[in-house]
Order: C-alpha cells, then sequence, then structure tokens
C-alpha cells in the first residue's frame, strides 16, 4: 500500500495524547494515526497483516522447545531454542515479512550465538549439505534460483517465496514459516548431536515436512 504526505489540523490536546500513546507503544504519530484510521474503517495495513501473521506464529510454536518475542510496531519476530551441544549455545530466528506483496515475502535468519570454531565448522559442513539438498526437492516449487541462502560467521540467511503461482491466506503462511523453522530445529539438533548418521536420514525427515506442510 502506497503512502502519501496529508495535512489535518488536529487539536493539540489530540495531539498530545497521540504522542504519549505512540511513545508507550514505540512507534510515531504518522503509524499510529494511519493504524487508528485504518482500524476505524476496517481496512487491513500491511503492518496489522504481518502482525497478525506473527501472532499465529506464536500460537503455533508455544511450547517449552521456543521463546518468541515479536518487535512492536517492526516487521520481524524473533525466536529462541537451546542446542544440547556443550555450553547450550542457542540458536535464534528471525523471521522479517516485507509490507510489499510479491513472490518473496520475507525472509528467515538462524543466527547461533557461538564463539567454538568446531561448532562454527560443522554449522558451515550442514549448511552446504542443507543448501544442496533444498535446491534439488525446491526446483519444482521456486525454478532453479527460487530460494536465496547465505551464511556468515554462524548466520544462515534463507528466503521465503511463494510456490510459483500460489497465493497463502495469512493463516497458510503463518503455518508454513511455523512448520518450516520447527521441521529445521529438528533437523540441526540431530544433525550436532549425531542422532542423524547419515545424510538419508536427514533427507527422509526433510521429505516427510514436505509431503505433509505448506512449502514456503
Amino acid at each position: 500500500m502506497q503512502k502519501s504526505l496529508y495535512s489535518l489540523i488536529l487539536m493539540d490536546d489530540v495531539v498530545r495524547e497521540i504522542d504519549s500513546l505512540a511513545r508507550m507503544q514505540n512507534t510515531n504519530r504518522s503509524n499510529l494515526i494511519n493504524q487508528i484510521l485504518a482500524d476505524y474503517v476496517s481496512l487491513t495495513t500491511p503492518e496489522k497483516r504481518i502482525n497478525n501473521i506473527f501472532n499465529c506464529i506464536n500460537g503455533l510454536l508455544e511450547d517449552n522447545i521456543f521463546n518468541s518475542y515479536i518487535e512492536p510496531h517492526e516487521r520481524t519476530m524473533s525466536l529462541k531454542s537451546s542446542l544440547n551441544y556443550r555450553y547450550r549455545p542457542t540458536i535464534k530466528y528471525e523471521v522479517e515479512l516485507y509490507r510489499s506483496s510479491s513472490e518473496t515475502i520475507g525472509e528467515l535468519k538462524i543466527i547461533f550465538r557461538t564463539q567454538s570454531a568446531e561448532l562454527l565448522i560443522k554449522l558451515s559442513d550442514f549448511f552446504d549439505l542443507w543448501t544442496r539438498m533444498e535446491h534439488i526437492y525446491l526446483k519444482d516449487y521456486f525454478g532453479a534460483d527460487g530460494i536465496q541462502y547465505s551464511f556468515d560467521n554462524g548466520k544462515i540467511t534463507r528466503s521465503l517465496h511463494l510456490p510459483h503461482g500460489k497465493e497463502y491466506s495469512n493463516d497458510e503462511i503463518a503455518k508454513a514459516i511455523s512448520d518450516y523453522i520447527r521441521m529445521f530445529d529438528d533437523i540441526i539438533k540431530g544433525y550436532l548431536t549425531g542422532e542423524y548418521t547419515s545424510v538419508t536420514q536427514m533427507e527422509n525427515r526433510y521429505l516427510s515436512y514436505l509431503n505433509n506442510s505448506i512449502i514456503l
């Protein structure tokens, strides 16, 4: 949705209350007035749509594995999970959704809080396996170059795409992101702890996800 500049004549007392409420909600005057007016005319703004998706993800992943946090009035939410690895490093899943509507709806950052050289080497090896596997199995959904990846110093970044020709509801997008994070968390933990002793076992878990989930 495009934004434009408008002039409004408002009472000073109203503006003071709006500014006070905006500070409490960690936003600014324009964003707050825009959201109030959108709610009044029953219009869903991109920010409202994103917040609805995040709240749905929060409900789907509300268990003892993930701790979640939604940035107030931002396009980002974070989830944390602990590895059963020496020093118990944490994994942070940071979901960012874009305001604009297109096939590329956002990105997922997977951040590992560790200074361990041994763990970073294992993560790099896992990333190589993971990207090769996804390129093979997701090619029919997104094309050869549909998903973009990067790995840098313990942070994996993956773009989030709608499959070609697909449109998902907010609930379906939330379900797709939640299923992917849960599946990835399960596989990366199994890989690092030695639960998966072969690539085939990892592939079988991944194929189970593909066969039973909304793909994103």
